[in-house]
């Protein structure tokens, strides 16, 4: 098992395309206030660094309600900076308007978009090339044993940031695991199969000193009290449908504020 490089849990949230704009603004003035009253995000003892993925017209208010208890991401990014890229945002605006960290390479991004581990490693250079965080999706497609997992997810990572490596463009990276088979399913990967795959990624990761602070978080069908089962492995958790409801998050930050105690190092925010 890896030790914890992190001394606070990520918390994430994607909100996907399943909110209108008047009801992402709702969410995230209902989560703002559970944040500012929280002792996970708030005061010498938070444990908690609160990252929130809205969709692409939310972003600036999004920002503005939250801006105080948590970072703003993005769903996607383009892989230019600028030009003729007609219905693509790029890093630079992103970074612009207030986001620091940038979803890349998600499972249904490549199902329903067709995009390829080269798109997914340019996407994160432009990530890291404007000052975002890239969280970088990985996963494999059935379920398996965990090592032909973490092989197959390392493999991706490899993919995704070598051109930035080559480039000598750095920064933190945040990996994802979702394994495609659990996304959207009644309940995630077992306990077992998580902490197997997570515990050789973040082993993985603290080899990358040109990389610093980067974490691995899992997603996938993940909602309250599997933080609990899997803290020892993972550097926080990433939110998708169980977090539509506002008081999730508090039930998350809750078991952040539980696990306190065995937290060690120094904090490096979203």
């Amino acid at each position: 098992m890896t030790k914890r490089r992190q001394s606070r849990f990520l918390v994430g949230v994607s909100l996907k395309m399943y909110f209108t704009h008047a009801r992402t603004i709702q969410w995230c003035a209902e989560v703002a206030e559970i944040a500012r009253a929280h002792p996970a995000t708030q005061g010498a003892s938070a444990a908690a660094d609160l990252f929130v993925i809205p969709s692409f017209p939310s972003i600036p208010q999004a920002h503005e309600i939250l801006d105080d208890v948590a970072s703003i991401g993005a769903q996607d990014l383009a892989e230019a900076d600028f030009g003729a890229y007609t219905g693509e945002v790029s890093g630079a605006e992103l970074a612009e308007i207030g986001c620091r960290v940038a979803l890349v390479g998600h499972a249904e991004r490549r199902r329903l978009f067709g995009e390829t581990d080269d798109a997914v490693a340019a996407k994160t250079t432009a990530a890291l090339r404007n000052g975002l965080t890239p969280i970088i999706c990985i996963g494999e497609a059935e379920a398996g044993e965990p090592a032909d997992a973490a092989s197959e997810c390392i493999r991706q990572l490899e993919s995704a940031i070598a051109p930035a490596r080559a480039a000598g463009v750095t920064g933190r990276v945040i990996a994802a695991y979702e394994p495609y088979w659990a996304i959207g399913a009644a309940e995630p990967a077992s306990d077992q199969h998580i902490r197997g795959v997570c515990d050789a990624l973040r082993a993985y990761l603290a080899e990358w000193n040109d990389f610093p602070d980067s974490a691995v978080i899992y997603g996938g069908s993940a909602g309250p009290g599997l933080l609990t089962r899997i803290a020892d492995s993972v550097d926080g958790i990433f939110l998708g449908r169980f977090a539509h409801d506002p008081a999730a998050v508090a039930a998350i930050l809750d078991e952040v504020s539980a696990l306190t105690g065995a937290l060690t190092g120094p904090s490096t925010p979203a």
